[in-house]
């Protein structure tokens, strides 16, 4: 149902991808970047805050009716735990304390984990740096759908059905596509936010705790702030496989939508990234951007050209690695 998705294969492409070289004439030419490296000092009092609030939300809503709760999970949950999920980005970088201090980020992103219901937060910071490490490469980026998700997900219908599904791929796609043991890290996540999980439902309700866990799901899926999933790497535009939005979403993302200057220099924190575009925008300003998130969505169900296999694929160069990615790809800087 819907218009058939033309494509049939990944863009397989054959030369490295261009954030490295970008970065490196960058600083050749602007050595003060570098002073924009550290970490944002205001992040953690922005995960305490949400932490905070969605607790109070959950407890007003634990006599709650079922509708006015899924509404609230949507339209608030939904966008305060993906708003979570982007700090928890920037916390995998170690950039709400600083490489200094890797511990202090990991435990600000379990606590983080409290609202969303899942423990995740460990897990992310492991595979998202693969995504980093091995941009594009079979087999060794996590953020790249299976060919199973290209050849099922192939018309409108399934295309926006996938979209709804995207928790469960981001979830369970690297336990597919590149297995890893579980970490002591994974193990305290999991103990610690299957306790809280408890005291949730023992202090509040069942309701309180589906309300954190279905707002995930949603906000996650088909909402608004989830646009950006494909938004960053989808080729919606031959030949150009990172894109970056530098829209009004920015301001509830940490500068999330500037992804290109990100990719470039994972080691600068979302709010000085727009001061990098400042700097060096003749590298930027004439690269390709969505102009809206929400679009991207539309654009992307609607639009027979686009779909799961709409993505630029290498063949991996790095099959010696063992699989191990426990730093920032930018650790050497």
């Amino acid at each position: 149902m819907g218009g058939q998705v033309s494509r049939s294969d990944f863009e397989w492409v054959y030369t490295d991808e261009p954030h490295a070289t970008r970065r490196r004439e960058i600083m050749t030419k602007y050595p003060q970047v570098k002073k924009l490296m550290g970490h944002d000092p205001n992040l953690k009092y922005w995960v305490f805050t949400m932490v905070a609030v969605q607790l109070t939300i959950a407890y007003m809503l634990k006599d709650a009716s079922w509708p006015l709760i899924l509404l609230t999970a949507y339209v608030i949950g939904g966008t305060i735990n993906h708003i979570m999920l982007v700090a928890w980005h920037e916390i995998c970088h170690n950039l709400a304390f600083g490489h200094a201090r890797p511990r202090a980020n990991k435990a600000l992103g379990i606590f983080g984990n409290v609202i969303i219901g899942f423990p995740a937060s460990i897990s992310f910071k492991k595979y998202h740096l693969e995504h980093h490490k091995f941009q594009a490469q079979d087999g060794f980026d996590p953020d790249l759908p299976t060919v199973f998700e290209g050849q099922f997900f192939c018309n409108s219908l399934g295309k926006a059905l996938w979209v709804f599904l995207l928790p469960a791929f981001y979830s369970l796609r690297p336990l597919v596509v590149r297995p890893k043991p579980i970490t002591d890290y994974e193990v305290i996540n999991l103990v610690l936010v299957g306790i809280a999980d408890v005291l949730i439902v023992y202090f509040m309700s069942y309701k309180s705790l589906f309300y954190l866990a279905i707002g995930t799901l949603l906000g996650l899926g088909l909402h608004p702030m989830a646009s950006h999933f494909i938004a960053e790497h989808y080729m919606f535009i031959k030949g150009h496989e990172t894109y970056s939005y530098y829209g009004p979403m920015n301001a509830f993302t940490f500068n999330l939508g500037y992804h290109m200057e990100h990719h470039d220099f994972p080691n600068i924190p979302g709010c000085n990234l727009p001061k990098l575009k400042e700097i060096a925008k003749e590298y930027y300003d004439p690269l390709p951007s969505h102009s809206s998130w929400p679009k991207v969505i539309w654009d992307f169900i609607t639009d027979p050209a686009i779909g799961p296999y709409c993505r630029m694929k290498r063949r991996s160069n790095r099959a010696r690695d063992n699989g191990s990615c426990d730093d920032d790809p930018d650790k050497d800087m």
